[in-house]
């Protein structure tokens, strides 16, 4: 019974979004502690949150789906056959509800499952390494927001603190330094930021609109900052990288040197740089500076004690 109980729940959070406790506890005839209490087991599994005050309620984030593989293509359609055949028995509005439900889910399970984007002359592909669906639902959900001039509360990590709920104003999609960003009003900062998509937890889409604000292409500021000046970098290549290499440091400052590659470059931040040199493993060798040749160093030896 309470699992079932809770999946009706769910289900009733992925058709509405937001729904408060007082119709939970009325539709299925439970108290409003229990209610909070089944919402509490909710949020375990699904980003499922209690809003308080104004305009509160239990909310589902707009980004969230049913997982893939929730249901296969011929379950799905059984599931719709079924509905279908309910309907025109009894005509009852829940079967029809229900169709809706479970079709919405299947368009989203079987569509856009990739972000790209297409000009006359330029094709961009902004898949990522991992779960591209989850990661993209999050894009999509952005961009309800930004088109629909809504504003969003969205739930994200900032270095290792818990999750903080914010309220802003997305105003475009980024994608730089092979990343997804949202740039954004904040209202708790007043001012505009750049919100990395992937630290991004959940966002709900709120009824409240905004009025676009000015800004320019200039102000969005790149979310990588200069940490420390800039230097001068001389690598070694071994052919195995040489593909690698010239996909992130451009062929222009590559030249062979006695059989062997090399580059020389300026650099702005010694952290990144480290982390894509230790990555290609002993393909890539470091010349100079003393300071890079440290962190690399410094890096290899906390990556082997991991699997010592």
């Amino acid at each position: 019974m309470k699992y079932t109980l809770l999946l009706k729940i769910l289900f009733d959070l992925l058709g509405k979004r937001k729904v408060t406790a007082s119709y939970l506890s009325e539709k299925y005839d439970i108290s409003p502690r229990t209610v909070y209490r089944y919402v509490e087991e909710l949020a375990k599994v699904a980003p499922v949150y209690v809003k308080r005050g104004r305009d509160g309620g239990v909310y589902i984030a707009d980004n969230y789906k049913l997982p893939m593989g929730f249901m296969t293509e011929k379950e799905y359609d059984a599931v719709i056959e079924a509905l279908n055949a309910a309907y025109a028995r009894t005509t009852e509005e829940r079967f029809l509800q229900a169709k809706r439900k479970i079709s919405a889910q299947e368009k989203t399970e079987a569509n856009e499952l990739v972000f790209v984007g297409r000009t006359e002359d330029i094709f961009i592909d902004g898949g990522t390494w991992g779960a591209t669906k989850g990661y993209f639902d999050k894009v999509r959900a952005l961009r309800e927001c930004i088109r629909e001039k809504k504003i969003a509360d969205v739930l994200f990590f900032i270095k290792n603190e818990p999750p903080m709920l914010r309220k802003i104003e997305p105003h475009v999609l980024v994608f730089t330094k092979n990343a997804w960003y949202v740039y954004a009003f904040c209202h708790k900062q007043r001012s505009f930021a750049l919100f990395p998509v992937g630290k991004i937890l959940s966002i709900l889409k709120t009824d409240e609109r905004f009025i676009r604000r000015p800004f320019a292409d200039t102000d969005i500021q790149p979310p990588i900052k200069q940490a420390t000046p800039n230097i001068e970098v001389e690598l070694e290549i071994a052919d195995d990288a040489l593909s690698e290499a010239q996909a992130w440091l451009g062929a222009d400052y590559l030249e062979q040197k006695d059989k062997k590659w090399h580059a020389v470059f300026t650099a702005a931040n010694e952290e990144i740089l480290a982390k894509w040199i230790v990555g290609l493993g002993g393909n890539v060798k470091v010349l100079s500076p003393s300071s890079l040749i440290k962190k690399v160093k410094k890096l290899a030896k906390e990556t082997l004690s991991l699997y010592v």
